[in-house]
């Protein structure tokens, strides 16, 4: 992956309040919040713009397109629904807990 692009991808988690940025030697990036209350849904959203439903426009013929708009946006709501209940913390492996020899 490119490092720009990358880094567009971080600064907009940090414009987003998923991530804050630290500057300097020590610097970098870490979790704004717990990851048990960042959603995948902000994940995305943060990355890629709202989630929606589109298709083109005339793409069924016009009596038909009210109801191919409202199950398109039935599906969008359902899937924003479940992304937001899915948690980063599902996501990740928690850390492994040392031994004290």
């Amino acid at each position: 992956m490119p490092e720009r692009f990358l880094l567009q991808i971080l600064r907009s988690l940090v414009t987003h309040g998923i991530l804050q940025s630290t500057r300097g030697v020590d610097g970098g990036y870490a979790l704004e919040r717990p990851a048990e209350e960042i959603s995948l849904l902000e994940i995305i959203e943060a990355i890629e713009g709202p989630l929606a439903a589109e298709f083109p426009a005339n793409a069924v013929p016009g009596k038909h397109e009210f109801r191919l708009r409202d199950a398109l946006a039935n599906v969008a709501e359902q899937n924003r629904r479940q992304l937001e209940q899915v948690k980063l913390a599902h996501l990740i492996e928690p850390p492994r807990k040392t031994r004290a020899d």
